[in-house]
């Protein structure tokens, strides 16, 4: 599970995020809306031990991020909305480089099979990565997560850009991790998308989060109402 505790992060005077309290459990994707500032990815960044919280904890399978994030970053992967990847190397290139950086070593069969089920086709497996469409590398990110065995993937905007075939694709991608058990936690402005995804919404206001509901009880028009009236 991922937990946020009482989590808190202020800058100066400036309160980034205040008391938030969520639980994401494995095979949840909790997308999280709200404008830009509202605390989203300083909510993922707490999460992934880049900053240190004010007060309050973010936990990962019950270990605190904060000062243990040697330890739960081995349990988590992060897409962020740009796929940090090198250009001059092939998808499979800059699988096998970031996987080693996380203490794997595969085989280029076993490298392949992941960028196959990160949904890329394998003519492009050895293509450079200059010569693929932001899609594209977000499938290699996808399976970089994959290669890592990590239960929590965070991602930030991750279809932002994505034509709709690439967006459908993703989503398809995000659901069969979910059905694997992968816990998802998602900042995104999608709402449509959100609904279609998630299984969990939440929308953040000012460094609150200020409503959460089942996707199972609300659809795209009433989540549409709801964050208008709610920002």
């Amino acid at each position: 599970m991922l937990k946020a505790i009482d989590l808190t992060k202020t800058y100066d005077k400036h309160q980034a995020l205040s008391q938030l309290n969520l639980s994401v459990d494995q095979g949840e994707i909790f997308c999280l809306l709200g404008q830009n500032g509202a605390g989203k990815t300083t909510t993922i960044n707490l999460f992934l031990g880049l900053i240190a919280p004010t007060s309050g904890e973010a936990q990962v399978n019950g270990v605190t991020v904060k000062p243990n994030s040697t330890k739960t970053t081995q349990m988590i992967a992060y897409i962020p909305e740009v796929v940090q990847l090198y250009g001059t190397l092939s998808g499979l290139e800059n699988l096998n480089f970031f996987s080693r950086l996380a203490g794997f070593k595969y085989v280029n069969a076993e490298l392949s099979n992941f960028l196959s089920k990160a949904g890329l086709q394998e003519a492009a497996h050895q293509k450079k990565l200059s010569s693929y469409s932001k899609g594209m590398r977000q499938k290699v990110g996808i399976a970089i997560a994959l290669s890592k065995n990590a239960d929590y993937i965070f991602m930030d905007e991750p279809i932002s850009g994505l034509d709709p075939k690439a967006t459908l694709e993703f989503t398809k991608i995000c659901k069969e991790l979910s059905n694997e058990g992968k816990a998802i936690f998602m900042a995104t402005h999608d709402i449509f998308n959100a609904v279609n995804v998630g299984t969990k919404i939440g929308i953040m206001k000012e460094g609150q989060l200020v409503h959460t509901s089942s996707t199972d009880t609300i659809n795209a028009t009433q989540l549409q109402d709801l964050y208008l009236k709610t920002i």
